[in-house]
């Protein structure tokens, strides 16, 4: 309870004084950071979000009720995930078209990983602080540097990871809020999701500040025009709800393809084909596992006006022709003979050996 007492502390409760009428604290006293977690509840409510705090599962159970009546929802409207939480609360857990159509609400569990490909100890510094002022389950898979290796460590967070159903994006991406929601609702059995990015303008990348990724104005159509970015087609990917999103989502000429800054698909399909080909570095890396993805049966859909992410503009000094050409070798060959499988993906025994590889 002392985590809810301190985010709705009055006003009297927060800001004790002194018989003089001024602030107790020290000029000369570091500044306190407010927790990650209190951060993220303050902002919610701000938002418009609302937290329902339960000590049990009747509590639980009392507030669901409570939701549902408030929204005039019905029982049949909610969608639900996970296996567990739809038998505990009598939800929807079918895949049929209809249910998805029609949810109004969808609740789900999930997991962070964080597939580090050779970054310092001061990455690592941070993420451990993180996980320990958070409430999420996040895991820090990472490997020593060995240049451009994301094939590899994300083999290892593949394996690393606990759900059925895993959702991929780049350091260099911002999810949207509803980015998870989107890939969730999305999802099929046997198929996986292309999502889509916007790319950012060097001068906007340089800009956006975290106070513009927690409102969200850097998904602002407006706020980025105003702020110089380019205006172009693709900028009705962030403009795009409803009936557009979907329109735009079956008429476009773009094959569905796995892109890492923003795909997702089913973790038992993945391992399948044996993850990501570790051969292969910079350029079409990721698009090649879609193409075995697509040669198993599973195919692609298009969800590119509905799960956005925006794309910080940065160098890449560690990019190299022979890296590109390699990779285009690679994938015509998976192309021209229909390669499932690759030898060069995921293999337990010799991950599960490598002494360079930590989990945390």
């Amino acid at each position: 309870m002392n985590f809810f007492k301190n985010i709705f502390k009055t006003n009297k409760q927060t800001n004790k004084t002194s018989s003089s009428g001024k602030d107790e604290k020290s000029s000369f006293m570091p500044k306190i950071e407010t927790p990650t977690d209190n951060r993220f509840v303050q902002n919610f409510i701000k938002n418009g979000g609302k937290f329902l705090y339960s000590e049990n599962e009747n509590e639980v159970n009392k507030n669901l009720a409570l939701i549902i009546e408030e929204n005039s929802w019905k029982k049949s409207s909610l969608f639900s995930l996970d296996k567990e939480i739809s038998k505990r609360f009598k939800l929807d857990y079918s895949f049929s078209k209809n249910s998805k159509d029609e949810t109004t609400c969808l609740i789900s569990t999930c997991e962070y990983l964080i597939a580090d490909d050779g970054s310092t100890q001061e990455t690592t510094d941070v993420i451990k602080r993180f996980q320990k002022e958070s409430s999420l389950r996040i895991k820090h898979v990472w490997q020593e540097d060995d240049g451009f290796q994301k094939t590899k460590i994300l083999n290892k967070a593949i394996l690393a990871s606990e759900g059925d159903y895993l959702i991929f994006s780049d350091g260099d991406c911002i999810a949207r809020k509803d980015f998870v929601f989107k890939h969730l609702k999305y999802r099929r059995p046997k198929h996986f999701l292309s999502g889509g990015y916007y790319k950012l303008s060097q001068s906007i990348s340089d800009a956006v500040s975290k106070e513009n990724i927690v409102s969200q104005s850097c998904f602002d159509a407006a706020w980025l025009l105003e702020n110089g970015q380019p205006k172009n087609f693709k900028i009705n990917k962030l403009t795009s709800h409803g009936t557009k999103e979907v329109m735009l989502n079956t008429f476009t000429t773009t094959t569905p393809t796995w892109d890492g800054n923003n795909a997702s698909g089913w973790r038992e399909d993945i391992l399948a084909v044996n993850g990501f080909d570790s051969r292969m570095q910079y350029g079409g890396e990721d698009r090649e596992l879609g193409e075995r993805l697509t040669n198993y049966g599973v195919q692609g859909i298009q969800i590119r006006y509905s799960a956005v992410a925006v794309h910080l503009e940065h160098a890449r000094g560690y990019v190299t022709q022979d890296m590109i050409e390699k990779n285009k070798t690679i994938r015509a060959h998976t192309r021209k003979q229909n390669i499932v499988w690759t030898p060069y993906g995921i293999d337990p025994k010799e991950v599960a050996g490598d002494s360079k590889s930590v989990i945390g």
